[in-house]
This record gives C-alpha cells, structure tokens and sequence, in this order.
C-alpha cells in the first residue's frame, strides 16, 4: 500500500534526500558537485526557504509503512513546477513512480493547473523514459549555472493535463 504524507519533519526530509542522492546521482555527477547540490537545494535552510518563501510543498511517500521517497512541488503562476522526485533503490520500477505520478498530477487538478513543468539531466535516460511513458514530452533544453563551477544540463519537460 502507498500512502503519502506532507513533509513537515524537515530533518527527515534532509536524511533521505542525502540517502537517496548520493547514491543515485554518483552515475551522472562528481561527489564534489552532489554535495554542493545537497547544501544548495536539499539542505534544512534551503528546503525551509523553499516551503516559506518559493510556495514548495513537499510529501514523503511510503509503501508498506516505510519511507521509500519523497516529492516536491511548487505552485508557479500558471503551472505546477514538479522539482523533486526520488524514491530509494529498493523500490525503484515497482509502480510506485506511475502511482505517485497519478497523485501529483490530481494535486495539479486540484489547485487548476493545465500543465505541470519539470527539468531532468539529460543524462537521466531511465526518468526520461519514465516522463515519457507517462506523456511528458521536452519542450526545451537549458543549462544552468548553478555556482562553484557547476552547471545543470537539463531538459525541460511538460505535461498537460486533459
């Protein structure tokens, strides 16, 4: 069973976040780059900030009552901006990305979006194939710089909601 549950504890969020990125993203990106991504957007202060000041709202998701994941969104103008979307290696291609999706995208009906946005490395080939299958399509490439030498190369994705 899943079961999803908004992120208040954010000391929690921060220990899975480090988990979970640490080891996923070691295939695509320098240990050095992964924590200077961790501090930057996954750390207390920076999540705190997102929630309070940049309209975040994050959730944890569980599956058979333990914590396996966590997602995050914020409410743009006319669009929900998915940027956080990660669940633990051991549950990885179970189903549980393609329900929780199903989740997000009604959190999108709810609030009367249209479309929901989101940005993925574009070495990612296994969550772009995930995005893909559930009709995202890419809109768009950018690379950004995000400080200390360090850039995102992303895609832009889009989903519209019918």
């Amino acid at each position: 069973m899943i079961k999803y549950e908004k992120a208040v504890n954010i000391d929690k969020l921060v220990t899975l976040s480090s988990l979970i990125w640490h080891e996923y993203w070691k295939e695509y990106l320098s240990d050095e780059q992964i924590d200077y991504m961790i501090e930057k957007y996954q750390s207390k202060d920076a999540i705190e900030n997102q929630i309070q000041n940049e309209n975040f709202t994050y959730y944890y998701i569980y599956f058979n009552r333990q914590m396996v994941g966590y997602f995050g969104f914020a409410n743009k103008e006319d669009y929900l901006f998915l940027s956080k979307f990660y669940l633990t290696k051991e549950v990885r291609h179970q189903g549980i990305g393609t329900k929780t999706f199903a989740f997000i995208r009604e959190c999108a009906r709810i609030q009367k979006y249209n479309r929901i946005i989101l940005t993925v490395n574009k070495g990612n080939e296994r969550s772009i194939a995930a995005y893909k299958k559930w009709g995202f399509e890419i809109i768009d490439s950018v690379v950004t710089d995000i400080g200390n030498g360090f850039v995102m190369d992303d895609y832009i994705m889009e989903y519209k909601l019918k």
